[in-house]
């Protein structure tokens, strides 16, 4: 890791870019016994950086879940 890093030319740790990874998350959410839905927390440009830079594929699904939303009140 920490090589691919430094070849990146980044001057993240590993201990730093996992930090930032941890991050993203995967959320379902279920209310009154609905189907669930299901989504990744957004994926900033930092860490498409970070993952581009350990050549590792960016996580996807169908659906991006916004940490905080309008739409909840």
């Amino acid at each position: 890791m920490r090589t691919r890093l430094r070849a990146s030319e980044t001057k993240l740790s590993p201990e730093r870019a996992l930090e930032k990874l941890r991050r993203i998350q995967h959320h379902q959410v279920m209310l009154n016994n609905t189907q669930p839905v299901t989504g990744l927390s957004t994926i900033s440009q930092e860490h498409t950086d970070i993952l581009s830079a350990l050549t590792i594929k960016k996580p996807t699904l169908n659906t991006q879940i916004t940490l905080l939303s309008e739409n909840i009140r």
